[in-house]
């Protein structure tokens, strides 16, 4: 029975390597696509392209890029002799050539770097990021040309063919990236950014699009679910040619190896389908607490703002009043017609009533303005935000087969959010004249 275990267990981890890419794929096409500026606190999924004030020149291309990775291999070969002993029992020797490529040196380099779209930037920290960028350097060359040695180690390994294989892979400055990882707030500045974290299940930054990544974890998924089938059934195979099971009941052993791997693919399908409801419900009530967030905020901001400016400029008001004042009473009070020269007041009173005050109660204008604009911007991201995460939900609720797992844990659609339905009015502003 070793070939039936052996084959079982080796189809159980093709099973495990199948849902792996299966839930990947899922957790890639049930995240929809942040804004840079309505980037929350958790997972996310960004779109955008590379930018950096400092950016790195990548040792074989010379390009430049805020990540690469190079390798220089070296090919060799050698005869190797063997003894053996034939059928008969005698000893024999034969020869056989061995050849093969050795890394010989390599690197890795990258620095953090911003994500850009139409709404703004985001930093990204590539480190203990799986990066998949694309091929910037591929070359093979023998020892007569320049880059053998010049971008190679000075010294050959043993039985070498005197070939070296160069390549490299970057992400250029400007490339379009799809991330997909934690975002956390900056210590620095009041703003997100996406870096490892421990907890997240991915963290991944790639030239591909989310399309072709989601398209390459699908064909994983059926090539080692198939795979896992064939070990399940050759291993039963195998023991049938060795111990040639009882032509009445032949087919009894193939039936159980099938069903049960059929099972077990059934429960692992149910276990990864319901998990990615949970998951996305949860993510549904976490877009809308954001929507919530960002109301709140407008509601205690905006006040607060509006109370300022109307402070400073009540300021700047009585101080043009009372500056006015002083103006006239040093033209009435003059002791000659056109000259400040009035008794009592100190030469420096006379040179601040002279002098214009620098108004800022305008700055404190376009401030407020700004911050008008900025707060209902992060409020309509948060709304389109809520909204697309309801779409896949509620998509994944009306599809077959997924409904019929949502049915029993009692998942209902949610409405999507529109402009008028908030449950925060919005602020008003009226500056007192």
């Amino acid at each position: 029975m070793l070939p039936v275990l052996l084959g079982s267990l080796f189809a159980i981890g093709c099973l495990i390597g199948a849902f792996v890419y299966f839930r990947r794929k899922r957790l890639i096409d049930d995240l929809p696509t942040s804004k840079m500026q309505g980037v929350f606190i958790g997972l996310t999924e960004l779109k955008g392209t590379t930018k950096s004030e400092n950016p790195l020149t990548s040792y074989l291309a010379g390009s430049q890029c805020v990540q690469y990775t190079w390798h220089t291999e070296e090919h060799w070969s050698r005869t190797v002799v063997e003894t053996y002993r034939d059928p008969q029992g005698r000893m024999q020797t034969r020869t056989r050539v061995e050849s093969g490529w050795t890394t010989v040196a390599s690197d890795n380099q990258s620095i953090p770097f911003y994500l850009q779209d139409d709404t703004g930037i985001i930093r990204i920290l590539p480190d203990k990021a799986s990066i998949h960028g694309i091929a910037t350097f591929d070359e093979t060359c023998s020892r007569d040309n320049p880059l053998y040695f010049g971008k190679g180690t000075a010294s050959e390994i043993a039985n070498s063919n005197h070939r070296r294989r160069f390549q490299e892979t970057a992400i250029p400055l400007d490339a379009m990236l799809y991330v997909l990882g934690q975002a956390r707030e900056r210590q620095d500045i009041v703003a997100a950014e996406i870096a490892y974290d421990k907890n997240a299940p991915i963290f991944m930054i790639s030239t591909s699009t989310e399309k072709q990544i989601s398209i390459s974890y699908s064909r994983w998924f059926w090539f080692w679910l198939i795979l896992g089938l064939i070990l399940a059934v050759g291993g039963m195979v195998i023991q049938d040619i060795i111990i040639r099971f009882d032509a009445a009941t032949r087919w009894q052993p193939y039936t159980v190896i099938i069903v049960g791997f059929l099972i077990i693919l059934s429960l692992s399908w149910l276990w990864i389908v319901y998990n990615s409801l949970v998951n996305l419900h949860h993510r549904v009530e976490q877009a809308w607490s954001q929507v919530d967030v960002q109301l709140k905020r407008r509601s205690d901001l905006i006040p607060n703002l509006i109370q300022a400016v109307e402070g400073h400029r009540s300021y700047e008001r009585d101080m043009q009043s009372l500056l006015t004042a002083l103006r006239g009473q040093i033209t009435v009070n003059a002791v000659e017609p056109g000259v400040s020269n009035v008794k009592g007041f100190s030469p420096s009173l006379r040179a601040t009533v002279e002098q214009y005050p620098e108004l800022k109660a305008s700055e404190s204008f376009l401030r407020l303005q700004q911050a008008l604009t900025d707060t209902e911007q992060r409020i309509a991201l948060a709304r389109d935000y809520f909204n697309e995460v309801a779409t896949f939900y509620n998509t994944r609720l009306e599809i077959i087969p997924d409904r019929f797992v949502a049915i029993p844990i009692g998942f209902r659609p949610r409405t999507l959010m529109s402009t008028d339905e908030f449950e925060r009015a919005p602020v008003q502003v009226h500056l007192q004249s």
